[in-house]
C-alpha cells in the first residue's frame, strides 16, 4: 500500500560477494542522502539515483516438508562443489537451538518467497504467495531505495523504511491451481515511466565466452557477466573508478536477456539511464 523511506542509505563492495567476486574485490562503501525523490552520495559524485523503494525480502514461513527438503537440496549443491550456505549458528537469531543449527539462511530466495530483490514490487504492486503453514507467518525486510534488475554488487541502496500492507487469502487456489512458486502483478506503471523504459541510455551487450574466448553455449550466467564487465568499462573509460562502476551499476543498472534462442549464443544486454547523471 505504501512506503516510507528513511533519509539515509547505503552500497558496498564486499570481497568475495557479489555476482563479479574474484574480480572485483576491493572494498567500497557509498553512503546515500535521500530527499526529494532523490538519492544522491558523495562518494559517485554527479550521480542521482530516483526513487523507487520496495522490499527486498518478502515471504512466508516454510513448512516442516519443505524444510527438510530444501535444506537436503543446498547441501547437495554444496557437495556438487556450488555455492550454498548450510545452516551456521554464526549470525542467526537466537544463535543456539534448533533455529540456529536447522535453520535455513535467508540468503537465498526460495518457492515461499524470500530474499527475491524484485525492483517492481513497488507501491501498488501484489505479490502471490504459497502458504504451506496455518497463518502463513508473513515478513518482510531489506528495504531498498532503489536498484537494478540483477542487484550485482550484492546491495542496492540499503535503507531503513516502514511499509504498509495489506492482505488477501485466496484459499485453495495455490493447491487447486499447482502453483508452486510466487507470482506477482502491477495494476500500473512500478516506477514513472521515464526510469522503467528510459528514453536515453546506453547499453552493452555479454556473450557465453570464457577469458579464453571458448564458447560456452547458453551459458546465461556467462553472458550476463561479460555484460556487466563491458558496462564497467564503459564507465571507467568515462572516468569512473571500477568500485564505482560496479556500485552505480548495481543500484541503476539492468541485466536483460534480450535473445535465449539462438544457440549457442545467448544474448544478455547491459542498460543503464544516462538521466542518473547529473
Amino acid at each position: 500500500v505504501d512506503f516510507i523511506s528513511e533519509p539515509y542509505g547505503w552500497t558496498r563492495i564486499r570481497p568475495g560477494g557479489g555476482f563479479l567476486r574474484g574480480i572485483i574485490d576491493e572494498p567500497f562503501l557509498a553512503h546515500w542522502t535521500m530527499k526529494d525523490g532523490w538519492a544522491r552520495s558523495a562518494e559517485l559524485p554527479g550521480v542521482r539515483i530516483p526513487e523507487g523503494a520496495f522490499m527486498g525480502t518478502a515471504g512466508v514461513a516454510p513448512s516442516h516438508a519443505q524444510l527438510k527438503e530444501w535444506t537436503a537440496r543446498e547441501a547437495e549443491v554444496v557437495k556438487r562443489g556450488g555455492l550454498a550456505q548450510l545452516p551456521d549458528p554464526e549470525d542467526a537469531v537466537p544463535s543456539t537451538g534448533p533455529i540456529a543449527h536447522e535453520g535455513l539462511r535467508t540468503v537465498p530466495p526460495r518457492e515461499n518467497g524470500g530474499n527475491m530483490d524484485i525492483k517492481n514490487l513497488t507501491k501498488g504492486a501484489k505479490l502471490f504467495i504459497p502458504v504451506a503453514v496455518d497463518g502463513a507467518l508473513f515478513s518482510c525486510g531489506d528495504a531498498h531505495y532503489a536498484q537494478g534488475d540483477s542487484e550485482c554488487c550484492i546491495t542496492a541502496i540499503e535503507m531503513g523504511a516502514t511499509v504498509d500492507v495489506r492482505f488477501a487469502l485466496h484459499k485453495q487456489k495455490a493447491a487447486e491451481e499447482n502453483i508452486k512458486f510466487p507470482r506477482f502483478a502491477h495494476s500500473g506503471m512500478f516506477a514513472e515511466a521515464k526510469w522503467a523504459a528510459p528514453a536515453n541510455f546506453i547499453a552493452t551487450i555479454g556473450l557465453p565466452l570464457d577469458d579464453d574466448g571458448v564458447n560456452q553455449p547458453e551459458d546465461v550466467t556467462l553472458a550476463a557477466r561479460n555484460a556487466l564487465l563491458n558496462m564497467i568499462d564503459l564507465l571507467a573509460a568515462r572516468g569512473w573508478s571500477r568500485t564505482q562502476a560496479y556500485a552505480i551499476c548495481s543500484v541503476a543498472m539492468d541485466l536483460r536477456i534480450s535473445s535465449i534462442v539462438n544457440a549457442p549464443n545467448v544474448v544478455v544486454s547491459a542498460i543503464l539511464p544516462e538521466g542518473i547523471f547529473e
